[in-house]
């Protein structure tokens, strides 16, 4: 592991496909010079069935560590040497750190959402009837810590089987977009419906009395998501924005063994854009 104190300048990417609009460097930039660390953290485009040749290019080349998004985090879980338990539970890796001999990959996604929900928004998860809509990677990352915080999962989706399966491997309940109840304490959106398409996913009476968490976010203003439900139903909303600099803060943590403050770089996110 990296020690924070060395005067040596380390190279850090985030990876995907795109990756233009990330906010990673910004984060990692202020999170170093908090800490006093000197890096340098790009952005790496890499072609959608690339990953494995960008990746060997940038660590041959003496890079310290990888960020990876979107479509990748599988590739990297293949790719990687080694995996924590987050990783091997979520079959998905979004931080690349280095091993004793081999490259060791991460998932910080469910820890830095848990730690958004229940120390900056304060909301509370131990026992909380909580629905989580979609069945894809960035569900698979969350389920798990999010039952470990004491969460009450039921996981819906359009297509039915998927999130059946999902369901049996996390031993949580399952269901269809279109079967979906009411009386959830918390409603999380992770599937890019919310974004790119319809956000009425469910029936607002679905959501009535609900806090609702949408896994994306917008500076410039709501997601369609988060949009919808306070519109729909009056809900209490947030975005991920949070999520993602807390799992920023987790990888970042995990390459040089200091745990940054995120208030301050969350605000101003917030304020700036």
């Amino acid at each position: 592991m990296t020690n924070a104190s060395s005067q040596e300048t380390l190279r850090y990417a985030v990876i995907g496909n795109p990756v233009e609009h990330s906010l990673s460097p910004r984060i990692h930039a202020r999170f170093a010079e908090a800490a006093g660390v000197r890096l340098r953290y790009d952005k790496l485009t890499a072609p959608t069935d690339g990953f494995a040749a960008a990746a060997d290019e940038f660590f041959v080349g003496g890079g310290s560590g990888l960020n990876v998004t979107l479509p990748f985090k599988v590739d990297a879980w293949r790719w990687v040497g080694s995996r924590d338990e987050l990783a091997e539970e979520a079959g998905a890796v979004n931080t690349i750190v280095p091993g004793a001999s081999q490259w060791h990959g991460c998932n910080t996604d469910g820890v830095g959402l848990v730690r958004d929900l229940a120390e900056n928004l304060d909301w509370p998860l131990a026992g909380v009837r909580t629905l989580v809509l979609g069945a894809g990677g960035a569900v698979q990352g969350i389920l798990g810590p999010l039952a470990r915080a004491g969460a009450v999962l039921t996981v819906a989706n359009r297509t039915r089987a998927k999130a059946d399966r999902l369901a049996r491997r996390f031993n949580v309940a399952s269901t269809g977009l279109d079967d979906v109840g009411e009386g959830w304490d918390l409603v999380l959106n992770g599937t890019s419906a919310g974004v790119h398409g319809d956000a009425a996913l469910i029936a607002p009476a679905a959501i009535a009395g609900s806090r609702c968490y949408d896994l994306f976010y917008a500076l410039d203003g709501d997601t369609p998501f988060c949009r919808w439900a306070r519109t729909h139903a009056g809900a209490e909303t947030s975005d991920g924005l949070g999520m993602l600099v807390e799992q920023a803060a987790e990888a970042f943590f995990l390459w040089q063994g200091v745990r940054p403050d995120t208030a301050d770089v969350l605000r101003e996110l917030r304020e700036r854009g």
